[in-house]
């Protein structure tokens, strides 16, 4: 078992834990220090606060991968929208012979229960079971305290399969937004690989110095062709919430939505430098 999944499997062990005390915890052992709940200041810090204090009950049905994409399709219309294939509560509900040779599965309440498939003739379906019924047993709300998954209805979903032609694989371009306003973003690459690459931009597209987690890519990352139009989706997808991360796709050179994000990293992963975490922090304004 990875280390990562070991540690999630830890913390959903502790759910029996206040959310207070469960957040001082994890923040410790990512930050050696404890967070400030009471005076917070940094991005990781108002990410936590925002997780006890900023309960909207909207958010909800924006976590959900399949509720969102009518609302984010009403913003910007259904041309965005990778589209849904099927939805379904149980595994073995889904009919096989009814999707296309590539498809992919998701779960509608978290971030692992992820299955591609790209030759359905491969497709290894008793793995995907074991993977996709594993996720569905979850609440996704344990693992960081992100009380909009704590009332998400866990579902399966298939989506077509998408496929940019001209980086040869699917990047995720992620802006960070602040009620309306887009201040950063980053391009997440090689995914498919296995060793996966964060590189950070500037609203116009200047490579900025910030790690998170994973390295940056080695070569020089090109400004997708709907970066404007991304940043404009973003101003009107973020409109009225504190923060979100509002994520796309760029397919062939057409602009399809991912997914909102409400709390990056689940607020427990640091910046390098640390500065980024005072900077990213003076950007996010909590309400009263």
């Amino acid at each position: 078992m990875s280390s990562s999944k070991m540690f999630k499997k830890i913390r959903y062990a502790l759910r029996f834990l206040p959310d207070e005390a469960y957040i001082q915890l994890n923040y410790f052992a990512h930050f050696k220090k404890l967070c400030n709940l009471h005076n917070p200041t940094t991005y990781n810090e108002k990410l936590n606060w925002l997780k006890l204090h900023d309960r909207n009950p909207l958010y909800t049905k924006l976590v959900d991968k399949y509720e969102v994409k009518e609302y984010v399709a009403k913003i910007i219309g259904a041309k965005h929208i990778i589209p849904t294939l099927g939805v379904w509560e149980y595994f073995d509900d889904i009919d096989f012979d009814d999707l296309p040779n590539q498809f992919v599965l998701k779960c509608t309440h978290d971030s692992e229960g992820l299955v591609i498939v790209k030759d359905k003739d491969k497709f290894n379906r008793l793995e995907a079971r074991s993977k996709i019924e594993n996720a569905l047993a979850q609440n996704f709300y344990y693992i960081g305290r992100e009380m909009p998954y704590k009332n998400v209805k866990p579902r399966i979903i298939a989506e077509k399969y998408m496929e940019d032609h001209v980086n040869g694989e699917l990047r995720d371009y992620k802006f960070f937004c602040f009620d309306g306003n887009p201040k950063a973003m980053f391009i997440a690459s090689d995914r498919a690989s296995g060793n996966v690459k964060f590189d950070y931009f500037d609203l116009d597209f200047k490579h900025l110095d910030i790690k998170q987690k994973y390295p940056n890519a080695g070569g020089k990352i090109y400004k997708p062709t709907t970066f404007t139009q991304m940043i404009e989706f973003s101003k009107k997808l973020s409109k009225g919430f504190p923060h979100v991360r509002v994520d796309f796709y760029e397919v062939d050179g057409k602009l399809y939505f991912g997914e909102l994000t409400f709390y990056h990293f689940s607020g427990f992963m640091p910046f390098q430098p640390d500065k980024w975490d005072k900077i990213f922090g003076d950007w996010l304004k909590l309400p009263q």
